[in-house]
């Protein structure tokens, strides 16, 4: 019994009578097909090609209809999909590729109508993270999102479904290779499940570790292909893998890096956000909405050089309102960062206000660690210190050369001046220091 289970776990699942449905391959090749419910979006299906491209998939051709409302059997109507059909037999398309949402029976009638195979816009989005994830639970977080749409799409293809109470005799051994495969992928939701809980864990202890550091935590999000990978390699000398795909970072990192003299901060790349996001792919994105969630400062990079940046930048703030905020919690300021300027000069046309700067050429960066150590490190001051000789070998932010200045030796220890932040100062307290002097109110001023 044990090895005949064995043996059934093994055996390829039932998807459909094509079998691979799930997944696009870099041999096959597409037509993409969008429903415009506005009637006025030009540019529909530019993100739905640029997904296929980095899923390795080339575009033969792409179908836009308008519509007030979606088919309920094929989505874009009998019409419609004779002529698609035609353009996929004409071209020799392997896939159709929809950048709407597909019910499962819609997704049937069309393979039926269209003879091959068809997949939507969430499909092509789980594929391309099964082809990118790299770290374990990345890999785990995006199978789990894949058996979860999977599930409701499982059907057989010749005997019913039983049920429960249909009879004697339609239990064990006369279950279908359907209902088998339903428990397989039901017993491994529950798995991942189960382990994914134990990252999550595992992650709350990293967090603590990174909070038992002292140094602020500054989250790079943005929508997909801003460059933020860019932006952290300039920022923190990183080696963040750097591509013009969408989707080109998947793991969170996490890089040291300067703002100030002798003030760091912990930069965390995080995965780029789109528009839509498909709701199975939420839990994908656990440890970059965290990092938002817990961070002192939200840097939201956004790409001013893209034609459709006013709705990336909203589809940014959407899913950090959505997903990442609880109502009435306490967020941390959210600094945008207006990227790639080096190739929009017009971006200010675009009323968007924050720091401009390109990760690419590198410029302007000065000013964005000196708005960054402001937010951060608000509650430094500009002080006069009187340190135990003992405290200067104790204390290392003593000896930050390029923050702290000494002024004189006295027979009580030395007179230092700089930028301090109140902890700082508390620990100078602590072993018998004390403040001498600090700026007027005109000098602050």
């Amino acid at each position: 019994m044990n090895e005949e289970r064995h043996d059934e776990e093994r055996r390829p699942l039932v998807e459909d009578y094509l079998g691979t449905r799930a997944r696009v391959y870099g041999t096959e090749r597409a037509i993409l097909v969008g429903v415009d419910l506005q009637g006025h979006n030009a540019r529909l299906l530019v993100e739905l090609e640029s997904l296929a491209d980095t899923a390795g998939i080339p575009t033969l051709a792409t179908v836009v209809q308008n519509r007030f409302r979606p088919d309920g059997a094929t989505f874009i109507g009998k019409g419609k999909t004779e002529e698609v059909r035609a353009a996929a037999e004409e071209l020799g398309a392997d896939v159709v590729i929809f950048n709407n949402d597909l019910s499962p029976g819609q997704g049937r009638n069309l393979e039926e109508a269209l003879g091959r195979k068809v997949i939507d816009r969430t499909q092509l989005i789980l594929d391309i993270f099964a082809q990118r994830a790299a770290t374990k639970e990345a890999k785990l977080q995006v199978e789990l999102a894949q058996l979860r749409y999977l599930l409701p799409r499982l059907r057989g293809w010749g005997e019913a479904l039983t049920h429960a109470g249909a009879g004697i005799g339609t239990r064990g051994p006369g279950e279908t290779k359907l209902e088998i495969d339903r428990n397989k992928v039901t017993r491994r939701i529950h798995a991942i499940e189960k382990r994914l809980r134990a990252a999550s864990e595992e992650r709350a202890v990293r967090r603590k570790l990174r909070g038992k550091s002292d140094l602020p935590q500054v989250a790079l999000v943005g929508y997909t292909n801003s460059g933020k990978s860019t932006l952290l390699n300039q920022l923190a000398g990183a080696d963040a893998f750097v591509e013009d795909k969408l989707f080109a970072t998947l793991d969170t990192l996490v890089r040291r890096g300067p703002v100030a003299a002798g003030r760091d901060v912990l930069f965390i790349d995080t995965v780029g956000f789109i528009r839509d996001l498909p709701h199975q792919l939420v839990p994908a994105f656990a440890a970059t909405l965290e990092a938002a969630r817990y961070a002192d400062l939200v840097l939201h990079v956004v790409d001013v050089a893209s034609p459709s940046a006013a709705g990336d930048c909203r589809a940014v703030e959407e899913t950090l309102e959505k997903e990442v905020f609880s109502k009435g919690e306490e967020r941390p300021p959210i600094l945008n960062v207006l990227n790639k300027i080096d190739v929009a000069a017009e971006f200010a046309t675009l009323g968007f206000q924050g720091v401009a700067i390109s990760a690419r050429e590198g410029s302007h960066l000065d000013a964005l660690r000196e708005r960054v150590a402001s937010l951060v490190y608000s509650g430094d001051r500009e002080l006069v210190l009187l340190v135990p000789h003992v405290a200067l070998r104790s204390l290392p932010f003593l000896r930050a050369k390029d923050r702290v200045e000494v002024l004189d030796y006295v027979s009580d220890g030395a007179r230092v001046r700089g930028r301090f932040s109140n902890e700082e100062v508390a620990a100078v307290q602590a072993v018998g220091g004390e403040i001498t002097s600090a700026p007027s109110a005109s000098e602050e001023a």
